[in-house]
């Protein structure tokens, strides 16, 4: 491929994860509506059941998010009583992170979410594990070599 064919945008990896991101968004939408919940707080509350109790620090790792991203989203999730944040009593110097009952409860509901999803679509489940698998080790190598 020469210099100007690798200069497209239809051949940048980057506009593929990034326009496909977007249509996934698109799908998102409407049935995290129906939770009152943007697709950053889904992913939030996704780890607060995988692991409750948990440090902000330990969260915002596990999500890839910086505290300026992710303490604005603690804090409405705590709004809606989804969440509580404390100090923990052993160490003052790290803010717990607790599910609610009501954030709990929640997991039911959400749970059709993955089900949900590509209805209407001719998307394959055995696509999006294939594919997101292909994902996590791109992921993984790109983490390792920065």
């Amino acid at each position: 491929m020469n210099n100007d064919e690798l200069l497209k945008l239809e051949n940048q990896l980057c506009f593929a994860f990034y326009s496909c991101s977007r249509e996934m968004t698109k799908l998102y939408r409407p049935i995290l509506a129906e939770l009152g919940l943007t697709y950053t707080q889904y992913i939030t509350m996704l780890a607060l059941w995988e692991q409750d109790h948990v440090s902000v620090k330990e969260l915002g790792a596990k999500l890839l998010l910086d505290s300026g991203t992710l303490t604005p989203l603690l804090k409405k999730l705590e709004a809606m009583g989804l969440l509580t944040r404390a100090r923990d009593k052993a160490d003052e110097r790290h803010l717990i992170v607790r599910l609610t009952e009501e954030g709990a409860a929640l997991k039911e509901k959400a749970s059709l979410v993955p089900i949900r999803l590509f209805e209407g679509t001719t998307v394959d489940p055995e696509e999006i594990f294939a594919l997101r698998k292909q994902v996590q080790t791109l992921m993984s190598k790109i983490s390792d070599a920065t």
